[in-house]
């Protein structure tokens, strides 16, 4: 008898969950979408009481700030044109790679001295131990402001990019370079021991810890990287080709990545002067990538500005070149040849900056 009622009981229990699943599965049948919409409200309601608000957000209300992320210009006109946006993502991880003395950190003092400018602080970290104060000066650095750590080790290096990205205090943190982080193990250790793929951990390790805070922080975090030749014996290739240092973990982490190369000499008087630069985007997450822009860049004095006004204001014809003589278009002439307008442009400040002002509108106009 026992045994019956325990079966009659299970069987009041079945009969009682299949009504209420019946009853459920009727009003989602007959609004199936409103049902779906109530689990979708209580699960993003779950994920934001366990993580903080703003964890899940629709990419709709978002797409403004999107759109128009906070930028720090590069110090050049028509490389913050080609980036898409005005100039490098905050928040971002951008490097900067090529061979040795093509202008990386020429560039990087320069995108610190468009920061300082803003009011920006800056912290630069010379794991290579080779910052020219005078150099930087010149370019334009505020080097009585600028944050300087020259350290030891790269684990070193790392922990005080971390510590500052974390304290969300800072706008830009350059790191030259990434071949100059050597693993502790590697400087401690002897010359014949073998030392494998220390350098690459290292990077993989530090991106991914750094990475978490670096949006919040809305700090721009630039690596400033050489390339090596890698011989291919076999396979799919053959030959001699580039590569970075430190492993891939920096291509994927990047939201941008810019190859800069040397592609010619700038000569004055049978004497070289400086050399002419492209720098192509290789990786852009935040508009189209592989544009490429060719820079006037002067020893002792960095990327010319007056260079690059001129030749934007002959395009889009805010001045006029008769000959070798340059003219304000319907005005006054600056100068016969490009140097002796570059020094007018260079003894009129007011003049430069109107024109600067005119070529930028119309510059950024053509993306909006």
């Amino acid at each position: 008898m026992a045994l019956v009622r325990a079966g009659l009981v299970r069987a009041r229990m079945a009969l009682a969950v299949g009504a209420r699943s019946l009853a459920f599965s009727s009003k989602s049948e007959a609004n199936p979408a409103s049902a779906a919409n109530e689990a979708l409200e209580a699960a993003i309601s779950q994920v934001e009481k366990n993580h903080g608000a703003g964890t899940v957000m629709r990419l709709g209300s978002a797409s403004e700030s999107i759109r128009n992320c906070s930028v720090i210009p590069t110090g050049s006109l028509q490389l913050d044109s080609i980036l898409g946006v005005g100039g490098l993502p905050r928040g971002r991880v951008c490097e900067i790679y090529g061979p040795e003395a093509s202008g990386k950190t020429t560039l990087a003092l320069h995108i610190i001295a468009e920061a300082q400018r803003r009011n920006g602080t800056c912290v630069f970290v010379d794991a290579e131990h080779a910052l020219d104060r005078e150099y930087a000066d010149q370019i334009g650095v505020n080097t009585d402001t600028l944050l300087l750590s020259q350290p030891d080790t790269g684990e070193q290096a790392l922990d005080v990019v971390d510590t500052f990205i974390r304290s969300a205090s800072v706008d830009v943190v350059c790191v030259d370079s990434v071949a100059a982080l050597v693993p502790k193990a590697e400087l401690e250790g002897a010359m014949t021991e073998p030392h494998m793929a220390l350098q690459a951990r290292l990077m993989s390790k530090a991106l991914r810890k750094i990475s978490h805070s670096l949006a919040k922080s809305g700090t721009l975090l630039v690596f400033l990287n050489q390339v090596r030749q890698k011989i291919n014996m076999g396979g799919f290739s053959y030959g001699i080709t580039e590569i970075t240092s430190g492993g891939t973990a920096l291509k994927y982490y990047s939201s941008v990545r810019m190859e800069i190369r040397k592609i010619g000499s700038i000569k004055r008087d049978n004497e070289i002067v400086g050399h002419n630069v492209r720098v192509k985007v290789a990786k852009n997450k935040v508009a189209p990538p592989f544009k490429q822009v060719q820079l006037m860049l002067e020893f002792g004095k960095g990327l010319c500005p007056y260079s690059e006004v001129l030749d934007l204001g002959l395009h889009f014809g805010l001045l006029q070149q008769k000959g070798s003589w340059f003219a304000v278009a319907g005005g006054e002439n600056i100068g016969q040849g490009k140097e002796a307008a570059k020094d007018f442009l260079r003894d009129n400040p007011a003049l430069y900056e109107d024109l600067r002002g005119q070529v930028k509108d119309l510059l950024f106009a053509k993306k909006e």
